[in-house]
């Protein structure tokens, strides 16, 4: 007999985990978090470099 196609798993039997990236990616208030803390870090890294290096102004 040729190979047979895949069965579903009846229901009621133990199901595996979704593996760790899919439940990150799954958890909406997560990534929203992340995202705010990215963009929080990148921004205000990028001001302090920008204080940072700027010339000092000479007063008239």
């Amino acid at each position: 007999m040729p190979d047979a196609p895949p069965r579903a798993a009846p229901p009621g039997a133990a199901s595996e985990t979704p593996p760790l990236p899919q439940r990150l990616f799954d958890n909406v208030f997560l990534l929203l978090a992340l995202g705010l803390v990215v963009m929080l870090v990148v921004y205000t890294g990028w001001g302090m470099w920008e204080i940072l290096t700027m010339p000092a102004g000479t007063l008239p």
